[in-house]
Order: C-alpha cells, then structure tokens, then sequence
C-alpha cells in the first residue's frame, strides 16, 4: 500500500449488519460514537441495514425484508394489479 495517500482517521472499524446481526471488520473513514468488542478488541462500529449477509442477490432468497416492510407492501399491491 502506498504511503501517505490515506487520511489520518483511517482506521479499523466494524461494520454491523442490524437484520442479522453479523460483524465484519474493515477500514473505513466514516465517523461514529458508538464502540462495539470485537473478537477481543474494541471498535468504532457502523450500523448497516443490509450487507451481502442479508441482502437477498448473495443469500438466495427471492423476498426483500426491510424495517418498514415497504417492499413487501409495494409487492403485495402489484401482484394484485398484474393479475
């Protein structure tokens, strides 16, 4: 890796996947206050509401579940409409 070409805050952090739960750490820039403990150490740690864990391209799974069940929703009212 070349020298000198990463900013001074760039440093390991842990990202969380909030629908499952998953931990995976990586480096990253993005600013947080909370920490999290991390196969012994303590991170900064970004929340994330889908990663490639969860997301339903990598998983298999055909159906997109989000917090607010949008997607469900707008899915419902078009297999409605197609009929």
């Amino acid at each position: 890796m070349k020298q000198g070409i990463h900013p001074d805050n760039y440093r390991p952090v842990v990202f969380k996947d909030m629908s499952n739960g998953d931990m995976f750490l990586s480096r990253s820039t993005a600013r947080s206050n909370e920490t999290v403990e991390f196969e012994g150490e303590t991170y900064p740690v970004i929340k994330l509401e889908i990663s490639s864990s969860s997301h339903p391209f990598y998983t298999g799974k055909s159906k997109l579940v989000d917090t607010a069940g949008r997607v469900d929703k707008f899915m419902s009212r078009y297999a409605r409409t197609r009929k």
